[in-house]
């Protein structure tokens, strides 16, 4: 998706508890630091290894840096599941026939651009087919390989996926799924 039409896409704005209050063009909503909503996913492979995204140089959020699996807007009107939904099959090809697992919600602040964001947990053995217009590269890592990462390179890696890989660290929600 090029900047301007991803600019003139429509977010609801909401309050501090997450409640619409209207809607707004994205390039306002982060211009103005409206509170808004997020989605990320962390999609892992039947190894345990997680799918992460580098992002696009053309993208005003975290350009160059790596990121979740998935990560998008919600639109005004949309929910965060069916957000969730689109935004997996837009970046990475993948087509789920249900919401996937959501494991927990960040809310709004500083650190994640003023974004109420749940994250969500994919498990697959399918082939990822990352959109180039999307992203500019994805690649798998082993879980310890992401914690050396985030450690060591971490000028490397968006500050909200930092924040989420400490999350979802804290709270075992790495091991595998049956």
């Amino acid at each position: 998706m090029n900047a301007l039409r991803e600019d003139a896409e429509m977010l609801s704005v909401v309050d501090s508890h997450d409640h619409v209050v209207g809607t707004e063009r994205r390039d306002k909503v982060h211009e103005l630091g409206l509170r808004h909503r997020a989605v990320h996913v962390l999609i892992f492979n039947n190894n345990g290894d997680l799918f992460l995204q580098k992002r696009g140089l053309h993208k005003k959020e975290n350009p160059g840096l790596w990121d979740s699996s998935v990560a998008g807007h919600v639109d005004a009107g949309e929910t965060y599941d069916a957000c969730c939904v689109r935004e997996i099959e837009e970046e990475v090809g993948l087509v789920l026939s249900m919401t996937p697992q959501r494991l927990f919600k960040l809310e709004a602040g500083e650190k994640n651009g003023m974004e109420f964001s749940w994250i969500y947990r994919v498990d697959t053995g399918k082939a990822l087919v990352p959109n180039l217009d999307e992203i500019s590269e994805g690649r798998w890592f082993a879980p310890s390989e992401v914690d050396r990462v985030v450690i060591d390179r971490a000028n490397e890696i968006s500050d909200v996926f930092q924040l989420i890989w400490d999350i979802f660290r804290s709270t075992r929600s790495f091991e595998p799924r049956g």
